[in-house]
């Protein structure tokens, strides 16, 4: 089932007549249904594509060119080895860690699994954390635009599995988000049945797993 979700999405006084900024968030798990053209129509307008990690290479260029959408996605922990490199080509390249970028009037940045890209996908909490410090560094001076987080791995506590070290948030997300609140920040990895959950919240932050898929509309609101 493709979940659903509006989000307020803070602009500038002149900027509440542009329509909702529509983000199709994937993840984790093909949804089945939109591998059908009827259910990719009903759907409507898509602004972006998102994929948070985990997901087949093949699956995610079909979904950018069915919506005729910019695609921007993360690693996720498997997303490595020979089956995945062979059809790496037709995707563009991923998001580099903590570097902004914009589409349309939005904002976005977003982390993959951090670590090496090759062998064994270890937990690697330190990665993370200098995968923030990266962004921390780019925003200084950068004024308090709202920003789009996207990663694999949740936050620390907040849409993770904490019992499972291995599905458990990175703190240094945790930090970030709680210094930034940004509007919302996207992610998979998590198991969805062993959250109560797809959706979240740090403070003024929406944590959203999209594992399987997520149609998000950024409403806009004045600020």
């Amino acid at each position: 089932m493709i979940r659903r979700l509006e989000v307020p999405w803070p602009v500038g006084r002149g900027g509440t007549e542009a329509p909702a900024f529509r983000v199709l968030a994937v993840s984790d798990e093909i949804d089945p249904a939109l591998e059908f053209a009827e259910v990719r129509r009903s759907l409507g307008r898509i602004d972006l594509v998102v994929g948070c990690g985990d997901l087949d290479p093949g699956y995610l260029a079909m979904l950018g060119d069915a919506f005729m959408a910019p695609l921007l996605f993360v690693h996720g922990n498997h997303d490595r080895g020979i089956g995945w490199s062979e059809h790496r080509h037709v995707l563009p390249d991923a998001l580099v860690d903590g570097k902004p970028v914009r589409v349309g009037a939005i904002r976005l940045a977003g982390f993959n699994w951090p670590g090496a890209r090759e062998g064994r996908a270890d937990r690697d909490d330190l990665g993370a954390w200098m995968q923030v410090l990266r962004l921390a560094v780019r925003l200084i001076g950068r004024g308090g635009e709202p920003l789009l987080l996207i990663s694999h791995v949740p936050p620390a506590g907040t849409g993770d599995v904490p019992v499972d070290r291995y599905h458990r948030g990175f703190r240094a997300y945790d930090w970030l988000a709680r210094r930034l609140n940004p509007p919302l920040w996207l992610h998979g990895h998590s198991p969805l049945a062993a959250c109560l959950s797809p959706f979240d919240r740090l403070g003024a932050t929406r944590v959203v797993n999209v594992t399987g898929a997520t149609l998000v509309e950024l409403q806009p609101v004045a600020t």
